[in-house]
């Protein structure tokens, strides 16, 4: 359903300067995910951090020609834009994307809770896809944002919608509803999830029921009994029951409430019972892992939708990782659009990700792409197979290298048996990186940061172990200002990575002097003597004004000039015009600690002393930088001209200042290798240190000290989280492999996943079983676990 800019000017009531009238069909938000600029409408958003009017000449050099504004505009500089201008761009998205949902008279089914919303959504397709053309919310876009994209996906064809909404404070459920205009509304739970902006659980169920202000609620289920098994969960009323595949409460309780609405919605009980025992898992996350021959490899293999493969292609985007790019696709089954116009659709967007090869399977798609390659010039390679089992038989190793590979399918295509054959093998053991949680922490600090005030991160130590060259694409996708590493070689890996950003070299060595230049990079310099050999080889290079940053000493006692010595350091830059100061900062030695604030404050004095005395003598200004991830928020008057944020990106609020709603991102699991029944008496690992007092059950773990797992935790002192339960290391911590004491913990098996540290059980509070600091835990796992990076 196309709308012209004139008619949506009018929607929105807009102020229009329309050059000419044209069609829309893309509702464009992100400068980063241009699909189709001819037919997109661009919302410049502003936030606390980001304002989307800065993005506009970019957007307008590739090729996107209608814009919704809030702020003036030099028109002339884009003759062939349309502007459509309002008071609240965001006000502006959710009221065009509201009346779009006006045109459509169909059953809309609106899901909020704090808990399962997606999960329920998914499964509801799953159980009524055969008998409806639905539009759902692609994976959870369930904010004030993400609804009106979702909303605006629906078209004629659609039967049935499925939208989740999602609230953080009072106020915003009006809005959603809106929008939405759900006419059967769904309550998952009310938890504690996401309760920061409310004042009690029943403040949150009041704000969220909002959304059911005109929706039917299906009725209530008297569950009489519900058994469950090793692999299925039985779910009894008085006169029926369903059987599900699974065994967890929260799938329980997520069953129940699909039957409900399958109920509302008029299905017998047999149908209900038969759809329920097919109910597959739904995979909320894109994960990214190492594959052969340098790959990386991102599994998808759960899903084939246009609007997945949208948020795919996205990630795809995000992965500096290789210069090459392939995907791997099936057919695209249950859709009730026109097979040529969705190959099409799927074809172009390929392209404008840049994909350099496509990998089709299934028949669907290999007809439909031979249309579409032999009408235009597609700037990828293509190749087909009839079957999963076809591509498997021809599989060779050798064409996949040095490339980021997206592997995305219908569940009957069974890709899982592709993304085995293009993962690196390693050991049970994983360190998992949840990349939503690090944006969700970047963005908590910038909400505490002064609008002009910039970010380093820092991604040295292997991105504190959690990889470097992975974290540094997100960071760049995300528009971080710059990024910090330890030595040379770490930042030559980021720009063999693709990343683009400015990096700054916090111990430039002079063997490293050549990779820094050759390979852009700005190295900090904290002595005199460093300075002349830095100088003396720029010198010979024949280049002028290098960038270099200026460390002062201020109470560190670690590396820096002196503070009496910036008088001679800005005599020197003053005549060179060999290095050019691009900004100059100084180590806080105890910014998390209140009992050290006075010293903080001496450092700090000290250093806009430095800081005066440079720019009184220079004829160019420079950004100056002091505080860690602890000093920025405990004293937000030295944030200064730029933060360095590190371990707090990662999710330890190393300050414990309560005024970050931080997330995990790293999780450390092994899984139980095998499990021995001791008697009492006998003793556990070397030196027999571990002797059980009484008969116990003991479980060898996947994971030893040469993995990063300290051998300060045996013997009792570190703990591990399996079944829910924290079982205690026992004996001592082995090079490959340690063992807990699991003995009354119910239904520990071999195989089962156990959390080293993670949301379950912090890292700090490992840290302190260990007697040492997050930061050495989590830069000390090893190489050879392996990293699995996914986005929810």
């Amino acid at each position: 359903m196309n709308y012209s800019i004139s008619h949506i000017a009018a929607i929105i009531n807009a102020e229009a300067s329309i050059v000419s009238d044209q069609s829309v069909e893309q509702l464009l938000l992100d400068s980063r995910k241009i699909f189709s600029p001819a037919v997109s409408l661009f919302f410049a958003l502003k936030s606390q951090r980001r304002n989307g009017h800065q993005f506009i000449a970019d957007l307008y050099k590739k090729g996107v020609r209608n814009f919704v504004v809030s702020e003036a505009i030099e028109k002339a500089a884009y003759p062939e834009a349309n502007f459509l201008s309002v008071k609240d761009t965001l006000k502006a998205l959710q009221q065009l994307a509201a009346h779009h949902r006006s045109q459509f008279k169909i059953p809309v089914i609106g899901i909020t809770g704090s808990n399962g919303k997606t999960i329920v959504k998914e499964w509801l397709y799953q159980l009524l896809h055969t008998d409806y053309s639905i539009v759902r919310s692609p994976k959870s876009y369930n904010s004030q944002i993400g609804v009106p994209l979702s909303v605006w996906q629906m078209n004629r064809e659609h039967t049935v919608g499925i939208f989740e909404a999602g609230i953080s404070q009072p106020g915003e459920m009006e809005n959603l509803e809106n929008i939405i205009q759900p006419t059967i509304g769904v309550l998952t739970n009310i938890g504690e999830a996401h309760s920061e902006g409310f004042t009690s659980l029943s403040e949150k169920e009041k704000e969220k029921r909002k959304l059911f202000v005109n929706a039917q609620l299906p009725a209530e289920i008297s569950i009489k009994a519900i058994k469950k098994t090793i692999s299925t969960t039985s779910i009894a009323t008085g006169d029926s029951s369903i059987e599900i595949p699974f065994t967890d409460d929260a799938a329980v309780q997520n069953a129940i409430t699909c039957w409900k609405v399958m109920r509302h919605l008029g299905y017998n009980e047999a149908v209900i019972a038969d759809r329920m025992k097919k109910l597959l898992p739904v995979n909320m996350r894109l994960e990214l892992k190492k594959g052969i021959n340098q790959c990386s490899i991102i599994n998808d293999s759960y899903s084939a939708d246009i609007s997945s493969l949208e948020i795919a292609l996205n990630f795809l985007a995000q992965q500096n990782t290789g210069t090459k790019r392939t995907v791997i696709l099936s057919d695209f089954l249950q859709t009730a659009t026109d097979d040529k116009e969705l190959y099409t659709q799927i074809a172009d967007s390929l392209s404008a990700h840049k994909v350099t090869r496509l990998i089709g399977i299934g028949e669907k798609i290999q007809l439909a792409f031979g249309t579409i390659t032999a009408a235009k010039n597609v700037s990828y390679s293509t190749e087909f197979y009839n079957s999963t089992d076809e591509f498997v038989k021809q599989f060779r190793s050798s064409l996949f290298k040095e490339e980021v590979i997206l592997v995305k399918g219908a569940r009957v295509f069974a890709f899982e048996r592709i993304v085995q054959l293009l993962e690196q093998k390693v050991h049970q053991t994983v360190l998992e990186i949840n990349l939503n949680a690090l944006v969700h922490n970047l963005k908590e600090y910038q909400r505490l940061l002064n609008p002009s005030t910039k970010i380093m991160a820092m991604v040295k130590a292997f991105a504190y172990g959690s990889g470097g060259t992975e974290i540094a694409g997100i960071l760049q996708y995300h528009n971080i200002d710059y990024l910090g590493v330890a030595y040379a070689d770490e930042g030559v890996e980021l720009r063999k990575a693709g990343i683009t950003l400015p990096i700054m070299v916090m111990n430039p060595e002079e063997n490293a002097f050549e990779a820094i230049t050759e390979y852009n990079l700005e190295p900090e310099l904290y002595s005199f003597d460093l300075l002349q050999s830095f100088e003396a080889h720029i010198e010979s290079q024949g280049l002028l004004h290098y960038p270099v940053h200026i460390e002062i000493e201020t109470g560190m006692n670690r590396l820096g000039f002196a503070v009496p010595d910036a008088e001679k350091l800005a005599a020197h830059f003053s005549a060179s015009t060999v290095l050019r100061i691009q900004s100059v900062f100084s180590h806080l030695a105890a910014s998390e600690e209140a009992a050290q604030d006075s010293f903080t404050f001496h450092q700090a004095e000290q250093f806009k002393i430095a800081v005066e005395m440079l720019k009184e003598k220079l004829n160019y200004s420079f950004p100056i930088h002091i505080s860690n991830s602890a000093a920025a928020i405990r004293h937000p008057q030295l944030q200064f001209d730029m933060i360095r944020l590190g371990i707090g990106m990662y999710g330890v609020d190393s300050a414990a200042t309560g005024k970050l709603n931080l997330q995990t991102v790293a999780t450390l699991k092994s899984t139980v290798a095998q499990l021995k029944q001791l008697k009492k008496g006998e003793s556990v690992s070397y030196n027999r240190k571990g002797v059980v007092d009484k008969d116990s059950t003991i479980a060898t773990i996947r994971l030893g000290y040469a993995d990063g797992y300290p051998r300060r935790l045996g013997n009792g002192a570190g703990k591990v989280w399996i079944n829910g339960q924290l079982a205690p290391v026992i004996g001592t911590v082995c090079m490959d492999m340690f063992m807990v004491d699991v003995t009354g913990i119910n239904e520990v098996k071999e195989g089962d996943t156990v959390v080293i540290f993670g949301q379950q059980l912090s890292v700090q509070q490992v840290a302190q079983w260990a007697g040492t600091i997050p930061y050495e835990i989590m830069t000390g796992i090893s190489q050879r676990v392996k990293r699995v990076y996914f986005e929810e």
